[in-house]
This record gives C-alpha cells, structure tokens and sequence, in this order.
C-alpha cells in the first residue's frame, strides 16, 4: 500500500489544541476508568491557563463526589454548574463564554447533540465526556451522535481488572438491569472485549 504524500500525512496528525475559526466539538469517550474525565479536565484547565472563559456543566443525575465540581476517580477537579437536562446547559452558558466543557454526556437527554451544535456554531470550543457503551456494551445513541458530528474524538482505553489487558468495556458488578446506574468501584470495573459478560452479576 502507498503511503500517503508527507504533506496529508501532516495533516493527519493533529494537535490537541487545534480548531477551525469559529467553534467546534471535542469528544473524549471510553469505559469507565478509562481517564475522560481525567482528560476533561486537563484540556480544560489548558483553556484557563490561556485566559479563555471557561463554563463546565454536569448531568444532574452524576453526585458521586461533588455537586459543583466535576471529579475524576484520580481526584482531579475543576468547578462546574450542574444542568438536568440540555435546555439548562444552553440558558446557562453566557454570552462570554469561550470554552464549554460537559462530563457525563451520555446522561443527558437526546437534545444535547443539538444544544453541542448550536454552541459550537456559535463560535465556542465544546468538549465532551462520556461512556460509549453501556453495562451491556451497547454504545449510548447519544455518544455516538456527538462523535459523528465532533470534529475530534478521542477513545481512551483503561485496564482490564480481570487479566490486564487493554479495556473498552464497563462490567457492571451489581444485579440491576437499569440502563443508567451511577456508580464507581463499588458498582463496575473496566473489562476487556474476552473477560467481559453481558450478565450483570456474573463478574
């Protein structure tokens, strides 16, 4: 197979810092434990240091560690307004802001995609966190739909608790067949693709 021209093969390799004029989506999704948050955060705190006006919003449904601070499982923070649904995200965002960030996508409802696009067309770098897939390793339509329309998606790998591999999947460890169960440790761990069950409960 012929390798690309040097001059396309740089122009592959993007920056995470880039973006067209105007706004654009960032979308960084995996399993849990897979560091999104982590990622979140950084890419936000990079905003900050530059003296851009950074917003983060949070789903309402995620109060594991705090209410207005969104925290990684590594203890990274950062300050953040909580929204219930996509409508408060776009009432909240003022008119100054540069930077939107908003962790835990996948629990929002459906009219988050649009509210990203609006942000974003508007002018405003939006970046995103969430799960992929589910406890079944079913991929969320939300996620999904974002990363169609962002112009760039990361995918994070964790570590497969089971052999050490690496993982893309969230083994729920409880019984319950929700769809959405917020947990941490006490409820889920990253698998890989063969140590993975789809039977909650058969970890």
């Amino acid at each position: 197979m012929s390798r690309a021209p040097k001059k396309e093969r740089q122009a592959l390799e993007v920056p995470l810092h880039w973006g067209p004029r105007g706004g654009w989506i960032e979308a960084v999704v995996g399993s849990m434990f897979s560091g999104k948050t982590q990622e979140l955060i950084r890419r936000l705190r990079l905003a900050i240091i530059a003296k851009q006006k950074v917003q983060v919003f949070n789903s309402s449904l995620d109060a594991r560690y705090a209410k207005d601070h969104i925290v990684s499982h590594d203890s990274s923070r950062i300050p953040s307004q909580t929204a219930a649904k996509s409508k408060d995200v776009l009432r909240l965002v003022k008119s100054d802001t540069q930077v939107v960030g908003i962790d835990e996508v996948q629990f929002f409802d459906q009219g988050i995609v649009a509210a990203c696009e609006r942000l974003a067309n508007e002018g405003r770098r939006v970046i995103v966190a969430g799960l992929d897939q589910d406890y079944r390793g079913v991929p969320f339509p939300i996620t999904v739909q974002i990363m169609g329309v962002a112009e760039l998606v990361t995918k994070n790998l964790a570590i497969c608790a089971v052999c050490g591999d690496p993982a893309n999947r969230s083994q729920r460890l409880s019984v319950s067949k929700k769809i959405i169960e917020v947990g941490a440790s006490d409820k889920y761990e990253a698998r890989c693709r063969r140590c993975f069950t789809r039977d909650a409960g058969h970890a």
